[in-house]
């Protein structure tokens, strides 16, 4: 029987849906949409919420117990700036995976691979288990991979964009040019768009 569990950092997720904690009307909504999804990764931005202790916090709604949080680096564009924050997300009791994020241009907010890669190899010999977002490059990928990402997570679309799935053949590709998990993020229109995923190859991950 084929296994259709996520395995991230040598930890078993029987959902391959992660979610967001953003741009939701209320905690209240988002805790609510949270638990609605049957998701058990959920990302939080490091950068742009109140940590625990310092006032009302979206983590006061994610009970920790039932989700794994998955940090990430949003709003950082320097690889030095990025390793900060993954180091401040583990002292903040966050946990050690992490979603890399190294962002090139404000508009688009398209990765800057460049920098993404330079912080990679750092992160991973200090015990980080890294999922960067990229963009939908084969070659990329495979550098992340052996750079020591536990997964790669290829844009779908521009950030916020709802488009959709672009270019689900370069999904094919990346699945074919990696080992690890592929984990599509960004710009995912619909719940429909995870046909698409598994169409192309089945280790493909909604999020």
């Amino acid at each position: 029987m084929y296994d259709t569990s996520l395995w991230l950092g040598g930890r078993e997720f029987k959902s391959r849906l992660i979610v967001g904690t953003g741009k939701y009307p209320s905690f209240e909504n988002m805790r609510e949409a949270i638990e609605a999804s049957g998701a058990e990764i959920v990302t939080v931005a490091v950068r742009r919420v109140s940590l625990p202790g310092q006032g009302e916090s979206l983590l006061d709604y994610v009970d920790p117990k039932k989700y794994t949080l998955l940090p990430n680096t949003a709003g950082c564009y320097t690889a030095d700036e990025t390793v900060r924050t993954c180091y401040l997300a583990r002292e903040a009791g966050l946990g050690s995976m992490v979603k890399l994020e190294v962002i090139g241009d404000e508009r688009t907010l398209f990765p800057d691979v460049i920098r993404l890669l330079a912080a990679t190899p750092t992160l991973a010999n200090d015990g980080v288990t890294m999922l960067p977002y990229t963009n939908d490059d084969p070659i990329m990928c495979k550098k992340l991979e052996d750079a020591g990402a536990a997964a790669v997570m290829p844009l779908g679309a521009p950030i916020g964009s709802g488009l959709g799935i672009r270019n689900p053949y370069n999904l094919k590709l990346i699945l074919e040019a990696v080992t690890v998990a592929v984990i599509v993020d960004a710009g995912v229109g619909t719940a429909s768009d995870a046909a698409t995923v598994m169409e192309v190859g089945s280790d493909g991950v909604l999020t």
